[in-house]
C-alpha cells in the first residue's frame, strides 16, 4: 500500500505537476488530499484552493479572480485524466460526513489493493486557527461556504470491466 497525505499548497500548488502525472500515468497509489483553502502549516498565505474574497496573510483584502484566479477544483481536474480510477471528495465537518469520508477512503484503498490506478480523495477540513474562528464556526465555514464551491461526492469509479 502506498499513500500520501497532502495538503492544498503542495498538492495544489509546487505539487501540481507530479498529482497531474501521476494521474495520467494511473500510478496504483492512493492520495488524501487535504484542503483547508490555506497553506495551513507555514502561516495561512493564500493556497490555489483559496475560495473568493477569503482573508489570507497574502490576501489581506481577500481572494481576487482579477489579480489571483479561481479557486482551483482538484478533482474535477484529475477525474478527467483516464489513469484515475478512484477520485472523490468529502468533508470532515460534521459526523455524518465524517462517515462517508471514512468509506470513500475506504474505497480508495480498496481500489489500489484491486491493482486499479491512482485513488484520490479530497478532504475539505477546517483550519479554526488561520480562519481565526472558533472549532464551530470554522465547521459551520466548510458546509456554508467550502462545499457549495467544492461540491461533495465521487467524481470517478473505475469498474473492473474498465480496467481489463
Amino acid at each position: 500500500i502506498v499513500f500520501s497525505i497532502q495538503g492544498d499548497g503542495d498538492l495544489a500548488a509546487i505539487g501540481t505537476a507530479e498529482i497531474i502525472h501521476t494521474a495520467n500515468r494511473g500510478e496504483n497509489i492512493t492520495i488524501i488530499f487535504v484542503n483547508n483553502t490555506t497553506y495551513g502549516m507555514t502561516g495561512g498565505q493564500m493556497a490555489p484552493t483559496t475560495l473568493l474574497g477569503q482573508v489570507t496573510t497574502t490576501s489581506p483584502y481577500g481572494r481576487e479572480f482579477q489579480q489571483d484566479g479561481y479557486p482551483i477544483r482538484m478533482a474535477e481536474m484529475l477525474a478527467t485524466l483516464e489513469g484515475a480510477a478512484y477520485v472523490s471528495r468529502v468533508a470532515v465537518d460534521k459526523p455524518a460526513n465524517l462517515m462517508k469520508a471514512k468509506r470513500s477512503i475506504r474505497e480508495a484503498f480498496r481500489m489500489q489493493k484491486e491493482g486499479m490506478g491512482f485513488s484520490f480523495v479530497e478532504v475539505l477540513s477546517s483550519c479554526p486557527t488561520d480562519w481565526k474562528m472558533s472549532p464551530q464556526a470554522a465547521c459551520k465555514r466548510v458546509e456554508e461556504e467550502m462545499i457549495p464551491y467544492f461540491p461533495l461526492g465521487v467524481y470517478k469509479e473505475r469498474e473492473i470491466a474498465d480496467h481489463l
